[in-house]
């Protein structure tokens, strides 16, 4: 709990700065880091960071990650006794664990609730265009407030970063379903944001989803799983290799489907058998200018590609909300 702060965000309203939202985050080391929210911090004028004794500190941005909803402050010395957290890891977690969620939801500094993991690899929205894989799902009550702070598992240790929760669309309070950015993401950006203010994302410039029943009948496909390719964006490293997206439209048995689109089974050799797969294997196991090998399903035969990947443009890493 000392390592877990309430982080308060001041913007400029009729010419003066004032209070506009707060947020939670963890210290994530000696040098005064702290991890947050992208969308805590986003825009603010000024960042105050609160500890659990009661000190504040004035905190700056050292860096944000809008593709990941991550970022990082920085203030000026801890308080005596106040370290940073350690992080987990993927490999031990599991679906039924349990897991507590320690924030400032509604402003109520230190609370902490306690859940499972209900479910792991989701894929959810980030503030781009882009999604982020690997997510962790949990119903540890995760409220407005909660944004920023650490899921933990039972040993201390961070496995994730709160950051959504589903509602009805009527409601912003917790349904019992939240979710949390991965450790796995946490590792492969923070260093990033400390070190560079950013972290160069790669790009395969593609837009699809998994394989259906639907797909396969559609097109006779031998396979079960696979990414479908349903769209290759324009002058993207895709288009550049020659992958292809879907070419028309059928209706089977009353619904539509897309077709002609390539999919892809392998990467680099390893299998891939869902759209995820392939969203996983770019986002954290390769960089831009990295040399990328697919192994392609069209019209019947295999077709190995070779992709150069690119960093995602910046025209795309737009921030939707107010």
């Amino acid at each position: 709990n000392p390592s877990v702060v309430n982080i308060t965000i001041f913007s400029e309203q009729n010419n003066e700065v004032v209070p506009a939202s707060q947020g939670s985050g963890f210290v994530f080391d000696i040098l005064g880091n702290i991890v947050t929210n992208a969308h805590v911090i986003h825009g603010a004028q000024a960042v105050e960071v609160t500890f659990s004794n009661g000190t504040g500190r004035s905190a700056e941005i050292v860096g944000e990650d809008l593709n990941s909803d991550l970022a990082v402050v920085r203030v000026d010395g801890l308080p005596e006794g106040v370290g940073p957290l350690s992080l987990g890891s993927m490999a031990d977690l599991a679906v039924g664990q349990t897991v507590v969620a320690i924030g400032n939801p509604f402003g109520l500094e230190g609370t902490l609730t306690r859940g499972v993991i209900s479910s792991l690899g989701r894929t959810i929205p980030a503030l781009t265009v882009f999604s982020i894989p690997q997510s962790i799902q949990t119903d540890a009550a995760i409220n407005p407030g909660n944004s920023g702070g650490p899921l933990l598992n039972m040993q201390g240790q961070v496995i994730g970063v709160n950051a959504q929760i589903e509602t009805d669309g009527l409601t912003r309070s917790n349904l019992g379903v939240g979710f949390a950015i991965p450790v796995s993401i946490i590792r492969h950006v923070v260093p990033d944001l400390i070190e560079f203010g950013k972290h160069a994302w790669p790009w395969l410039g593609v837009q699809g989803g998994d394989v259906t029943p639907l797909l396969v009948e559609a097109m006779k496909l031998q396979v079960d799983n696979g990414a479908y390719i349903s769209n290759v964006l324009s002058d993207g490293p895709s288009a550049r290799s020659g992958l292809q997206g879907a070419g028309e439209t059928l209706t089977i048995r009353g619904r539509r489907q897309d077709v002609g689109g390539d999919v892809i089974v392998a990467i680099n050799d390893q299998p891939v058998t869902s759209f995820d797969d392939l969203l996983v294997y770019i986002a954290l196991q390769s960089a831009p200018g990295d040399e990328v090998r697919l192994r392609v399903l069209r019209q019947g035969d295999y077709v190995d590609l070779v992709v150069n990947l690119e960093e995602r443009p910046a025209s795309l890493n737009v921030f939707p909300q107010p």
